[in-house]
C-alpha cells in the first residue's frame, strides 16, 4: 500500500469517526457547470446528551457540530465548529437552544484492519486412495481494533507498526484542504 492510499484511507477514517456523512453531495456537483466549481454544505454530525432541569429531572440536548477548521494542539488533532442544539427539559418543553464556537478533541478511530488476504486456487490431491478436491479458497483475516477487543487491538497495532500515521499538524492540514474543497473554496 503507498503513502498516498494510507493517507487516503486515513482521511476516510476521520471523516467516518468525526460521523460526517454527506447526502446529495453527487448530485450537487453534478448540477454544477463544469466551468465553475460547486460548493457543497459542509456535513455535520449528530451531538445527543443529558442534563438535569431546575424540577430534577433528565433534560436533553439534540443538535449537530459542523467544523469549520482542524488543528494541532500539542501534537493531537482538534475540530473547531459550530454546535447547534436544543435542551429541552423533562416535561418536553424547550428551556434554551444552543449556537455557538466550540473546540474538541478529534479521534482517529480504526475499525477493522486487514490481516491476511489470501487466495488458493483449485488443488487436487491423491493421498494413497484418498482424493481431496478443493475449488478456489478466499481467505480473509480482518482484527476487529475497539474497547475489550484485546486480540484484535494487538493484532492492528502489530499490522500498523510500519505504517507510520501522520503528525496532528499534518492531518489538519490536510482536513483544512478538504473542507475548504466542500466549500468550493
Amino acid at each position: 500500500m503507498t503513502h498516498r492510499q494510507r493517507l487516503s484511507m486515513l482521511v476516510a477514517m476521520v471523516i467516518a469517526a468525526l460521523g460526517l456523512a454527506t447526502t446529495g453531495a453527487g448530485t450537487a456537483a453534478a448540477a454544477a457547470p463544469k466551468t465553475q466549481a460547486a460548493a457543497v454544505a459542509v456535513p455535520s454530525a449528530p451531538v445527543t446528551g443529558s442534563f438535569t432541569d431546575a424540577s430534577g429531572g433528565a433534560g436533553t440536548f439534540a443538535g449537530t457540530f459542523t467544523p469549520t477548521s482542524f488543528a494541532d494542539q500539542d501534537g493531537s488533532l482538534v475540530a473547531t465548529g459550530t454546535l447547534t442544539g436544543t435542551l429541552t427539559d423533562s416535561a418536553g418543553n424547550a428551556v434554551g437552544t444552543v449556537d455557538q464556537s466550540i473546540t474538541t478533541p478529534a479521534a482517529i478511530a480504526q475499525a477493522t484492519c486487514r490481516i491476511l488476504d489470501l487466495t488458493l486456487g483449485p488443488l487436487h490431491l491423491d493421498l494413497l486412495g484418498l482424493v481431496v478436491d478443493l475449488n478456489q479458497v478466499h481467505l480473509v483475516i480482518n482484527a476487529v481494533s475497539a474497547p475489550g477487543n484485546l486480540l484484535g487491538n494487538l493484532l492492528c497495532a502489530i499490522a500498523g507498526l510500519l505504517n507510520p500515521l501522520p503528525s496532528a499538524g499534518a492531518l489538519a492540514a490536510l482536513l483544512n484542504l478538504l473542507l475548504a474543497l466542500l466549500r468550493g473554496a
